[in-house]
């Protein structure tokens, strides 16, 4: 047993000139906090290490004995010995040490940096939003870039060109790809409300089986969607105005708008549609685009879509 104290002692020594090596700089400051946690360190050490030793002293020389518990569990029974004399103590003085640090040592109503950097933020987004409470549109497009350079580049590309097919082409409204898919397959956003759903008060948009054209009385066919859908993609211009008014126009508008709202606007990047897919995401032809609900203020996204209204077809 000697042995093993002489080494505990020396284990000690060697563990905490380590920690002074390694940290010693922190403890030649004014800062009593670090002190104390040196010496809670030095405290931790030294228990462990010599609870560990009687422990291990105990299992090689002692033997159990004490009235055994009634019950078993396969064959194996337990001792109704009272809890270690030292360990109660130790976890009293823990209990009466974690009153004193959170009321003394570092009360929980002290100062603290997480703290200052929350009333720091919030006083800041107050600042920011009175300041630019009501901002043009020529300071929302400056602002806008930039929210887009960093939110929206990675995937859509410091361009918007949707670097080479790998996301949307904002500079362009749509292509005909992208709408004839959404004929073919219904609307393929995604939002907590209901899967298909951007939140427009007009619902999901039905596949092509539940698009009929008023016109003929059919479900719109294949060589229709085409058509329509290129007719979207080119402003609204060329064949297929017809085909439009029979199948999009009751949603959309007679002039593809959306009906200040009801649905998504199919001639410009709106504010209602770019702040409906910010919130909810957008599953379309080319992937998922994730939820930036609650990333951005209301300022922030008033900023975005007029940027991206500005990008304009190139």
């Amino acid at each position: 047993m000697k042995s093993m104290v002489i080494g505990g002692i020396i284990l000690i020594i060697a563990l905490m000139a380590g920690t002074y090596f390694v940290a010693g700089d922190a403890f030649n400051t004014d800062d009593y906090i670090n002190a104390l946690t040196f010496l809670g360190a030095a405290a931790i050490i030294t228990i462990s290490t010599f609870v560990v030793l009687k422990y291990i002293n105990q299992m090689k020389n002692d033997t159990a004995s004490g009235e055994l518990a009634d019950e078993k569990w396969d064959g194996i029974g337990e001792y109704k010995n009272p809890i270690p004399t030292g360990w109660g103590i130790a976890f009293i003085v823990l209990i009466g040490w974690m009153f004193w640090y959170f009321t003394v040592g570092y009360p929980i109503n002290g100062f603290s940096q997480i703290g200052q950097w929350n009333e720091e933020t919030n006083e800041y987004n107050a600042k920011f939003e009175s300041k630019w409470q009501n901002p043009n549109e020529q300071t929302l497009n400056a602002m806008g870039q930039s929210i887009f350079l960093v939110q929206c580049a990675p995937c859509h590309g410091n361009d918007a060109e949707g670097i080479n097919g790998k996301a949307q082409d904002l500079t362009k409204r749509i292509s005909a790809a992208s709408v004839e898919a959404v004929i073919k397959q219904g609307s393929l956003a995604i939002g907590p409300k209901v899967e298909g759903n951007l939140g427009y008060a007009m619902g999901m948009m039905p596949g092509q089986d539940g698009l009929f054209n008023a016109n003929t009385g059919m479900p719109i066919s294949d060589e229709e969607a085409k058509i329509v859908s290129a007719y979207i993609a080119n402003g609204m211009t060329g064949e297929g105005a017809e085909i439009f008014m029979g199948v999009c126009s009751s949603c959309h508008g007679v002039d593809g708008t959306g009906m200040e709202g009801m649905s998504p606007n199919l001639v410009a990047y709106d504010d209602a549609l770019v702040l409906a897919v910010l919130k909810d995401g957008k599953k379309g032809l080319l992937g998922h685009m994730p939820s930036f609900n609650e990333r951005l203020n209301e300022t922030q996204e008033k900023a975005l879509a007029s940027y991206i209204r500005s990008l304009g077809d190139k």
